[in-house]
C-alpha cells in the first residue's frame, strides 16, 4: 500500500520510492477524479522528475517540467520530443481506501 486515497490531490502527481524485487524504483501516482495512473517517474530523456510537471486531465498527459516532454498516462508513450522513448506504466488501484500498486520483479 502506497496511501490513503484521499492524500492524493485530483489532477496532481505524487512521487513515491518503491522497492520490490531488491530494486529501488520512483513512481509517479496520478490522481483523476476517482482513475489513478502511475508511470516510471524518471523521464526518458534526462533524468529529472516526471512528478513535478503538470498533469493534463483533459489530453491525459503529464509534462516533463525540464525539456516539455509530453507521456501519456495511460501508456507512457512519449508524445513529444525530445523524449523519444516510452516511460513504464504500472498498475495501480484502490482497495478499502487504500492505493495500491503493483511493481514486477523482472522490470
Amino acid at each position: 500500500m502506497l496511501c490513503p486515497f484521499e492524500e492524493l490531490v485530483d489532477g496532481e502527481a505524487r512521487r513515491f520510492d518503491v522497492e520490490a524485487g531488491g530494486l529501488a524504483r520512483k513512481i509517479a501516482v496520478i490522481r483523476l477524479g476517482d482513475d489513478l495512473y502511475a508511470l516510471g517517474d524518471i523521464c526518458s530523456h534526462a533524468d529529472y522528475s516526471l512528478a513535478e510537471g503538470e498533469v493534463d486531465a483533459e489530453d491525459g498527459t503529464i509534462e516533463c517540467w525540464k525539456h516539455g516532454s509530453l507521456f501519456s498516462l495511460a501508456t507512457g508513450e512519449a508524445e513529444t520530443l525530445p523524449a523519444t522513448r516510452p516511460v513504464p506504466v504500472y498498475d495501480v488501484g484502490v482497495d478499502e481506501g487504500q492505493v495500491w500498486l503493483e511493481v514486477g520483479c523482472d522490470e
